[in-house]
């Protein structure tokens, strides 16, 4: 296989649920290596994308090719997905390690865990830097631990992409900032999509950005201009400048209310 090949091609996508149109004629190249950054409105066809990505919706219309392969089961096998809420039953006797190494699962050709899987397992358990929680029960856990947990899962499968649904949504700023600081790191090795609300973040950390509503939105570099917000959120917004690298997006009807550390 060709080591230049786009690690995702998406050609004239068309989704649709429960009748609506979600998707709207789509089409983006996921270089390989890269760390692209997705931002919407809710509603907006944010986690529709990653889901119809994994095989998990099937379009109306339009392909997709993952690592060079038109068939999903086969394209799938190169992805690690970290969805956007993930429950646990906190009473539920399972340890961190236990919940890692179920990503394994599809990899598995007998019934018991190999050597290659524990050697997998303790790779993504320091990856992530949650070494140290192997034994812990699960419910135990802070929000932002529970995090790296799944993040941890979908890296023991060894994926060559990592999709990621939102994984900051329900933590605090100080877990943010080090969780984006471990996907920078991750992106060594790995091509990274984020779906995100987070503007700061996504212009700080990604390499790339993709604007979707409906209809899918890009342009060259990290730089969020009122422009480009203007035409994802269908509303007048005013950019205020404090400084080289501060910027704030002036609120409207609730959209965004705060954003530092945008790029422009």
């Amino acid at each position: 296989m060709k080591e230049n090949i786009n690690a995702i091609e998406i050609k004239n996508l068309y989704v649709s649920l429960n009748g609506n149109l979600v998707l709207r004629d789509i089409n983006l190249d996921i270089v390989k290596g890269d760390f692209l950054g997705i931002i919407g409105p809710n509603g907006g066809g944010k986690s529709t994308l990653l889901k119809t990505i994994l095989g998990l919706i099937k379009p109306d219309y339009g392909s997709i090719k993952i690592w060079g392969h038109k068939n999903i089961n086969k394209g799938r096998a190169y992805i690690g997905y970290v969805p956007q809420y993930a429950q646990f039953d906190r009473d539920f006797p399972i340890s961190v390690e236990e919940v890692v190494i179920l990503g394994r699962l599809g990899k598995r050709k007998q019934l018991r865990y190999s050597k290659a899987d524990q050697m997998r397992l303790d790779e993504a358990l320091e990856k992530v830097e949650i070494n140290n929680l192997r034994k812990r029960q699960i419910g135990e856990l802070s929000g932002g631990e529970r995090q790296r947990v799944l993040v941890a899962r979908a890296l023991v499968a060894n994926p060559k992409i990592l999709l990621l649904d939102e994984p900051t949504a329900s933590t605090d700023s100080k877990f943010s900032a080090d969780f984006y600081e471990l996907l920078n790191f991750l992106n060594q090795e790995i091509t990274i999509v984020l779906v995100s609300h987070d503007i700061s973040a996504i212009s700080k950390y990604v390499k790339s950005i993709a604007c979707l509503n409906v209809d899918l939105f890009q342009q060259g570099g990290t730089e969020i201009t009122p422009e480009l917000i203007n035409e994802l959120y269908n509303c007048p917004m005013d950019l205020i400048v404090h400084g080289d690298n501060h910027r704030i997006l002036k609120p409207h009807n609730g959209v965004v209310n705060y954003v530092r550390n945008i790029k422009l």
